[in-house]
């Protein structure tokens, strides 16, 4: 029963890793701002 617990708890702590990876390393200045050329025209 326990090893399923610290099975649990490592599954866990991988899917709040992956989160905060994903949240958190993204471009160095942030997104660029909505009046880019790049951006595709609205309408």
């Amino acid at each position: 029963m326990l090893l399923i617990l610290l099975e649990a708890l490592l599954a866990l702590a991988v899917l709040v890793l992956i989160v905060w990876w994903t949240m958190f390393s993204g471009r160095p200045r942030g997104e660029p701002p909505s009046g880019d050329d790049d951006a595709p025209p609205k309408g």
